[in-house]
């Protein structure tokens, strides 16, 4: 079951104008009881000012008047009639500034180590062009004399877990490609 919003200032406002048990209104704002009591009593949420569930639509008045003559029956919130949001998609990634000058070391890196991965796996885990990928591979890129391979996790570029899951459909060979012994001698 959801919680309505603003759960303590919910429960001061159903303790103050219903009669509703300690554990009615514990239930439904998702709290303890003792907690519930302890707000009754003035100890816990001092100056906070009730949230009126009735007139923000998560309570009917029927609801409660129907609670307060069971003190078995439990307060059901209303269903909202905003559709719930949808999950944001990941998007083109960002990546700052300062390591922009170092994806193409990573994706070198990448195309040096695992000549597998496909252009569009590549650029999906770095943030990158097919085209950028292209210049590097053909040493066309305008920064080719000062690129080094290195690899993208050590430098922020991408996670360890995101290549393992861009390296696994690849199999075995690809995940345990050998590191050189000096990258900075390639």
């Amino acid at each position: 079951m959801s919680t309505p919003l603003m759960p303590k200032a919910t429960a001061v406002w159903l303790i103050d104008k219903t009669a509703l048990t300690f554990e009615q209104v514990a239930d439904f704002v998702g709290m303890h009881p003792l907690e519930v009591q302890a707000i009754a009593d003035g100890e816990v949420a001092q100056g906070i000012v009730g949230y009126d569930p009735v007139a923000n639509m998560q309570l009917t008045k029927a609801e409660i008047a129907r609670c307060e003559a069971d003190s078995n029956a439990r307060l059901q919130i209303l269903a909202s009639a905003t559709p719930p949001p949808k999950a944001r998609g990941k998007g083109a990634r960002y990546t700052p500034v300062a390591k922009r000058n170092d994806r193409p070391d990573g994706i070198a890196w990448l195309l040096r180590n695992h000549p597998l991965l496909s252009d569009a796996a590549i650029g999906k885990l770095l943030g990158t062009t097919k085209e950028t990928i292209q210049k590097v591979r053909d040493r066309t890129h305008w920064n080719s004399a000062n690129i080094k391979p290195r690899d993208p996790v050590i430098l922020g570029l991408c996670s360890q877990s995101d290549l393992y899951a861009v390296l696994a459909p690849l199999g075995e060979k690809a995940m345990h490609a050998p590191l050189p012994a000096n990258e900075d001698a390639a």
